[in-house]
């Protein structure tokens, strides 16, 4: 459950510069939030990427134990 950590705590650390944004205008937090996306973007696919591989090796490990 620790990524899932991770991506809660990102996700809310967003919140001040969406409100910026959204609510006040802030052009300067627009360009964070489209930094924070790109962060957010990279953590999943490290997310995709780690899942994939545990699943590999699930499979590997299931087919050598038949």
């Amino acid at each position: 459950m620790n990524r899932y950590q991770e991506l809660i705590a990102m996700i809310q650390s967003f919140e001040v510069d969406f409100n910026k944004f959204f609510e006040k205008g802030n052009s300067s937090a627009g360009t964070r939030i489209r930094k924070s996306m790109a962060d957010l973007k990279r953590k999943a696919q490290e997310i995709r990427i780690e899942v994939q591989e545990m699943r590999k090796q699930n499979k590997e490990t299931t087919s050598t134990n038949e």
